[in-house]
């Protein structure tokens, strides 16, 4: 199964493209989609989100999509344009037809390093230590691997309980 987890943000979006397979994590691409607040109106920024992510999906053609929620910051303006990079995001996504799920950072965090509290370079060195990478990732694209892993296990539970509940219906 091929995951596309997403760190959103609205002046750097990172990407990761994971495939999950046998429980086994392989490492297929990462980066960002970055805009320009200083050319470019929120409208705008907001559309090559929306294209970067689109593009992604096209290359990549992942299965399953996964994004970080937004967490409330002191400053009601950054918040609302996480918001807003975040619904270009997910209807980026869903326009592809895509299932989308969220975790917030903490639940990132806890699932990838241990512990919601981590540092993003904690988070960047088990990103290298679990996908088998030389060297770590910028932290947009390293945050957005980690929720592309969050994302995979959870599928992977979710597929689990599925069968055992089919087991459960064909023994009764």
């Amino acid at each position: 199964m091929r995951v596309l987890g997403i760190d959103p943000g609205l002046r750097i979006t990172g990407f990761g493209i994971i495939d999950f397979t046998n429980q086994r994590l392989k490492y297929i691409a990462s980066g960002v989609v970055a805009t320009d607040s200083l050319t470019q109106s929120t409208p705008e920024r907001l559309g090559v989100l929306f294209n970067g992510v689109t593009e992604v999906i096209q290359t990549y053609q992942p299965e399953y999509a996964a994004v970080e929620q937004v967490f409330l910051n002191v400053n009601p303006k950054s918040t609302l344009s996480l918001g807003q990079a975040r619904g270009a995001v997910i209807a980026a996504i869903v326009c592809q037809e895509i299932e989308v799920v969220e975790f917030s950072a903490l639940e990132v965090k806890k699932n990838v390093v241990g512990h919601g509290r981590a540092a993003k370079s904690q988070v960047q060195e088990m990103i290298k230590r679990l996908l088998s990478l030389k060297v770590a990732p910028g932290t947009d694209a390293s945050d957005a691997l980690a929720v592309a892993i969050c994302g995979a296990h959870q599928f992977s539970m979710k597929n689990q309980l599925q069968v055992a509940q089919q087991k459960m219906k064909i023994t009764i």
